[in-house]
């Protein structure tokens, strides 16, 4: 009875040993029929930056406008291209609408010339812009009480000490 045990034991293994090479079989076999992908070839672009032009409105000296950028390279597919772009209309204009300057505060006021000004050193060009390391705006300081001359202020007081005695 033993032997019969021993029997039935060794064919359940022999069927399942069998069993486990098919299966890895018909793995190996689906493996070895997929096509294996070409890895992806990565192209090198001997393509240069971009490098831009200032934007040139389009009409007027401000508002919307183009640039043109061009990049080197003797398999570059695109080597010139334009980009729309806008040039504010307000006074940092003059400085170029790619220069972006950090500016101090308002210095006082010049009583000689009734201006006041700042420095802006430059924070960051845009496009590759050529723009100044430091720039200095002045505009006018307002309204001020100049002071007036001496000979003007005694004028007055005279005038206002006739006018005391005549209505005495």
């Amino acid at each position: 009875m033993q032997s019969q045990q021993y029997q039935q034991q060794r064919r359940k293994l022999a069927a399942a040993f069998l069993a486990f090479i098919f299966i890895l079989a018909a793995v190996d076999n689906a493996e070895a029929g997929k096509k294996e992908k070409p890895e992806k070839k990565m192209k090198k672009s001997d393509c240069g930056e971009w490098q831009w032009s200032v934007c040139v409105p389009t009409s007027g000296d401000c508002g919307l406008g183009t640039r043109e950028g061009t990049r080197t390279g003797a398999e570059c597919k695109q080597t010139m291209k334009t980009q729309r772009c806008k040039i504010p209309c307000n006074w940092k204009k003059q400085f170029g609408a790619e220069c972006k300057y950090q500016f101090q505060a308002w210095g006082e006021c010049d009583l000689n010339t009734a201006l006041k000004t700042r420095t802006g050193s430059l924070k960051r060009a845009l496009h590759n812009a050529d723009c100044q390391k430091t720039v200095t705006i002045s505009k006018p300081c307002g309204k001020l009480t100049k002071a007036k001359p001496q000979e003007v202020i005694n004028k007055e007081v005279r005038d206002i000490k006739r006018k005391m005695k005549s209505s005495a």
